[in-house]
């Protein structure tokens, strides 16, 4: 009989990746992998540490775990915070972000830690959606952020080959996914340079989209001209991911991004002036150390400037072993939490306004998910459209909105149809 193995999976497209790639791995070698905790000789728990709630529902979803269950711990708590796991489980191995060690953690007999970085393509994996296809250009970061503890697990940026970013492309599209997402902890900096990826991997023949992941607005700046050239071709998703985190210099300086709101500013209006309806997706931190009333209140003006399609709101966490966590000023809970709500109504309130624009829009959407109140599509802009009408996953249909959200859009479906969107 098959060993079993539970694979459960926090955070961001990347860990979902991984936690994909870590069950293809484990498959090959043998093992089954099964959805319940209850009925598997072995749980393999992909961690993330990116927020202090985050963080505190992976432990307490390890405590749950029977410690008569082989463990393994991956993801970025194994290196960013490893007393903590020795403490909490100390006969679980770790292995990190390594999805290749995964099948030495989980076949053997006795307690292990292995943290070595791996090009993470050309592997087996087990796609957790038919349509969609996640793709690592790359893994680390250059920057140096105040308040980032994800630096401490993944360390320097380190980008795949193009070729073989490439041929992972090919192989997904042939497997049927229709949606390819490029992701890293920052798109902008991949090292070969990402506008030539971009038309690389649009050349791919097939009908698919491409959704490049986030990218931080002063790699962004270095290569404005070309990315927007790049974006032009009519598989990328007019979708910018670029958060700016606060609309306040000296709070920018502090957090050490290394660029100033206005540079924020100038990609938003280059973007929104090449390609009109492209979808602006940025996040802001609350409550930064030191943040006063006034600086605060220049995110707020940003907000209503800019006038961004998606804002994730962050309140601030300080995380351990990072500058941010030791900086005097820290903010009181309950001012993020406030300052966060603020945020949260001036942008939904812009948000709807702005979406007003759409209603009457025809256009067409693949559908690539189920929702709480029906079929979702996604437009050429990467926008939500939530259909009342069942639809099949993975279609393409004609539509008409005719009501909007802050966050998404009610439409009509007017034909299935097979067209490139």
């Amino acid at each position: 009989m098959k060993k079993t193995v539970f694979v459960r999976t926090f955070g961001c497209s990347a860990n979902i990746n991984n936690s994909e790639l870590m069950a293809g791995l484990l498959e090959k070698a043998g093992f089954e992998i099964i959805d319940s905790v209850k009925k598997a000789d072995c749980v393999v728990v992909n961690t993330c540490v990116v927020k202090g709630p985050t963080e505190n529902k992976v432990i307490s979803e390890i405590k749950k775990i029977p410690k008569t269950k082989r463990l393994v711990v991956a993801g970025c708590m194994p290196l960013a915070e490893k007393g903590l796991l020795k403490e909490l489980v100390p006969d679980a191995s770790l292995i990190g972000c390594n999805v290749k060690d995964v099948v030495e953690a989980v076949k053997g007999s006795k307690r292990v830690e292995i943290f070595r970085r791996q090009i993470k393509l050309g592997l087996p994996k087990q796609n957790k959606s038919k349509l969609t296809g996640i793709i690592q250009i790359s893994e680390g970061c250059n920057g140096d952020c105040a308040y980032c503890i994800v630096k401490l697990a993944k360390g320097k940026l380190v980008s795949y080959p193009q070729k073989k970013i490439v041929e992972e492309v090919e192989n997904s599209v042939k497997a049927g996914r229709r949606e390819i997402w490029l992701t890293s902890q920052d798109c902008a900096a991949y090292g070969s340079g990402l506008a030539g990826l971009m038309k690389k991997v649009c050349s791919v023949r097939g009908d698919f989209k491409v959704r490049v992941g986030m990218m931080n607005p002063n790699n962004v700046l270095l290569i404005l001209d070309e990315l927007i050239d790049a974006y032009k071709d009519d598989k990328v998703f007019k979708f910018l991911h670029l958060p700016v985190q606060s609309g306040n210099d000296e709070i920018l300086r502090k957090m050490n991004r290394g660029y100033r709101a206005e540079d924020f500013r100038k990609v938003i209006s280059v973007f929104r002036k090449n390609i009109p309806d492209i979808t602006i997706s940025t996040d802001i931190i609350a409550g930064f150390p030191g943040e006063t009333e006034k600086q605060f209140m220049d995110s707020l003006k940003l907000v209503k400037e800019v006038k961004p399609d998606v804002l994730n709101i962050s309140r601030f966490w300080p995380r351990p072993g990072t500058k941010a966590a030791k900086m005097p000023g820290q903010v009181n809970g309950r001012v993020t939490k406030e300052r966060s709500k603020i945020l949260t109504r001036i942008f939904e309130k812009a948000a709807l306004k702005k979406n007003r624009a759409w209603v009457k829009w025809r256009g067409q959407v693949l559908i690539d998910e189920k929702g709480k109140k029906g079929v979702v599509g996604r437009n050429f802009a990467y926008r939500p459209v939530v259909l009342a009408e069942p639809g099949p996953i993975g279609r393409k249909a004609l539509v008409e909105v005719f009501d909007v959200t802050p966050h998404y859009f009610l439409a009509k479906k007017i034909a299935l149809c097979d067209d490139i969107i």
